[in-house]
């Protein structure tokens, strides 16, 4: 039980990395969301390349075409166009649904039959998720709402593939294999749609570092090694803290003001992603409970008897 909650933990730590590049990106960076992504990727793969110190080989070669395409090149190109055709608030909400395609992929993929308790936690927490984000006032175009589920399926699917084939290789080989590939599929999108490459000063260079570095290196490689240890239903629901470290952060340092149903929305997301863990937790702990009290029963009438 301890080792899951560790594993928690480390899943934990790429939302909440992911959600914090939406107030890092408009503070710092300038918008060129391509380039950013270009940047982000093939430097964090280069610098877990060195770490891992292995090329692919085999099957390999394809398979990091495959997954880098999938979560990193293709999902930010989708990315982009969906923020060209939607407000950002509409598109984060169709992203918020992930948990519910990671826990269908997984079990199509991989054969995990998703918990009816967690499925029930993810469609809570989209729930508050959309009572977060949106109101009926926003436009809705409905081809950048295809194109933003497009992403979300695209890099739900290259997740639990990258679960499913990860193992052969190790998490750190194949998150850089990926990154590499997904970051010289962006290079000339980035070129063709956005021009030369962003010039940016010491604050811009520190933000890209962050996002290299932990956003992208770190965020990935935990988020990874995560779903090798945990099932997909469960990583996905805690992929749930993204959103919210992006309202937490304009709140609390960009000075953003939350209101009474930001308030509630917050609340209902958070009872969507712990609701479902700790009733779980309950359930494995009730047997193994059970037995012990058992086992300290027969202890104490032996104990007795001699």
């Amino acid at each position: 039980m301890e080792d899951n909650r560790r594993w928690l933990l480390v899943a934990a730590t790429a939302p909440i990395a992911w959600g914090s590049t939406y107030f890092v990106t408009k503070t710092f960076l300038p918008p060129e969301p391509l380039w950013g992504g270009a940047i982000r990727a093939l430097p964090a793969g280069l610098l877990l390349l060195l770490i891992a110190r292995r090329l692919p080989s085999g099957s390999w070669w394809w398979k990091s075409v495959v997954l880098g395409t999938l979560n990193v090149g293709a999902f930010f190109v989708l990315v982009y166009q969906a923020a060209q055709l939607l407000p950002t608030s509409i598109a984060a909400a169709i992203m918020a649904s992930s948990p519910v395609a990671l826990a269908l992929i997984a079990w199509l993929v991989v054969h995990e039959r998703p918990s009816l308790i967690r499925f029930t936690g993810a469609i809570i927490g989209i729930g508050g998720v959309c009572l977060l984000l949106l109101d009926r006032t926003q436009p809705v175009n409905w081809l950048g709402v295809c194109v933003s589920a497009a992403a979300m399926a695209a890099s739900s699917f290259g997740f639990i593939l990258g679960k499913r084939w990860n193992p052969e290789v190790g998490v750190t080989a194949s998150t850089a294999w990926q990154l590499i590939v997904g970051g010289m599929l962006l290079i000339p999108f980035a070129g063709t749609l956005e021009g030369a490459p962003p010039a940016v000063g010491p604050a811009g260079i520190t933000a890209y570092a962050f996002l290299t570095l932990i956003a992208t290196a770190v965020a990935y490689v935990a988020w990874f090694a995560a779903l090798d240890r945990l099932r997909g239903d469960v990583v996905g629901v805690i992929g749930l803290l993204n959103p919210l470290t992006g309202v937490a952060l304009g709140v609390f340092v960009a000075g953003d003001h939350l209101g009474t149903r930001q308030g509630v929305a917050i609340a209902v997301v958070l009872i969507g992603i712990v609701g479902p863990l700790l009733l779980t937790t309950h359930q494995r702990r009730g047997p193994t409970a059970q037995a012990g009290s058992q086992h300290k029963q027969g202890t104490r009438r032996r104990e007795t008897a001699r």
